[in-house]
């Protein structure tokens, strides 16, 4: 059995959703992909479907009923990918602001070099982001400084999206207490597996914006990222976390 699975969540990403699983899947490495949709009403799901024809057994769909929001779609894909006995799960845009030719890089950081998590950095040697106006790298960036600040990780891109877990880093985490859906997701995760001790490595890569299709920042998000890191961080020190 592949022992990697690439986790897509979509929502209105009929776009890009043909050309990334394609791209992921002809990597040299063998991956597994699952794209987690939102019901998307530009018929992302459909399109997947008649996909999953030319791709048996390493395309596969989880169709959720609403939009739910990112953290929540993840969730439903880490147990997903837990029950169905995958060691090393990926998180992945469907957009390509995430290059699957790193793929690899993240793999080779778990399987190899002892990381129980593998970050794809933009921040790790500099600032690789392309096509970002300044005011966002700038938010972005210092959001990862601000959450250094608060919590003590030491990882230069806090925010990151594009990771690769060892299974037992998810095991390891009660994801039915995950409830935070953006940034502050993706923080959290990063932070609940700093504190059950686990080995966390971060590989650069070049973050380039989408080119197609719609982005789901919005304000709300932010607000939780912001709230949220302290939020974690009193939880963490009340054992509550």
């Amino acid at each position: 059995m592949n022992d990697s699975i690439v986790i897509i969540p979509t929502y209105n990403e009929i776009e890009n959703v043909e050309k990334i699983i394609r791209a992921t899947l002809s990597q040299h490495k063998s991956f597994h992909v699952l794209i987690i949709d939102d019901n998307s009403p530009d018929h992302t799901a459909e399109k997947v479907i008649l996909l999953q024809e030319e791709y048996p057994g390493r395309l596969f769909l989880e169709k959720r009923k609403e939009k739910s929001g990112l953290g929540t779609a993840y969730v439903h894909g880490f147990k997903w990918a837990l029950e169905h006995q995958y060691q090393f799960i990926f998180e992945m845009d469907a957009d390509f602001s995430h290059n699957p030719n790193d793929l690899e890089k993240l793999y080779d950081a778990c399987h190899f070099g002892g990381a129980d998590l593998a970050i794809g950095s933009r921040y790790k040697t500099g600032v690789n982001v392309v096509n970002w106006p300044l005011s966002r790298v700038l938010m972005s960036y210092f959001a990862s400084v601000y959450v250094r600040i608060i919590t003590g990780m030491m990882i230069h891109d806090a925010t990151a999206g594009f990771v690769c877990y060892k299974r037992e880093v998810l095991e390891s985490i009660n994801l039915d207490k995950i409830k935070f859906v953006g940034y502050a997701f993706q923080i959290e995760m990063k932070y609940r597996t700093y504190c059950n001790k686990f080995e966390i490595a971060e590989v650069p890569i070049i973050f380039t914006d989408r080119t197609k299709g719609v982005s789901k920042m919005s304000n709300s998000i932010i607000i939780e990222a912001v709230f949220g890191v302290i939020s974690l961080r009193l939880r963490q020190l009340l054992r509550r976390l």
